[in-house]
């Protein structure tokens, strides 16, 4: 229990992974990772919260390739790469109905 400011706050220890399995758009060699659409929620603060990440990288590139400025995880938190050039995505299915002719 600390005080900060007047208020009194519980602190407590933050949750911590001995390995992240972690899907990135694109990297380098070097392990620097660049997501998209939803997987920028959650890969970048998991690979930095964990022992040992294991990057699965859709387009894998050589080093220096990735501005510094687009990445979102940088390669001191990546311990492996592991590269899968056409991943197979079963979760996004699209799902729709026919219309109705009027």
């Amino acid at each position: 229990e600390r005080e900060f400011d007047g208020e009194r706050y519980i602190m407590e220890r933050g949750l911590f992974a001995d390995i992240s399995i972690v899907h990135a758009w694109k990297g380098d060699t070097e392990g620097n990772l660049v997501y998209r659409k939803t997987a920028r929620n959650f890969n970048p603060m998991m690979a930095s919260a964990s022992r040992m990440t294991i990057a699965q990288v859709e387009h894998l590139v050589p080093a220096g390739e990735i501005d510094p400025d687009h990445m979102h995880t940088p390669g001191i938190f990546v311990k492996r790469i592991v590269h899968v050039a056409n991943p197979v995505k079963r979760i996004e299915q699209r799902t729709v109905r026919k219309r109705e002719t009027a």
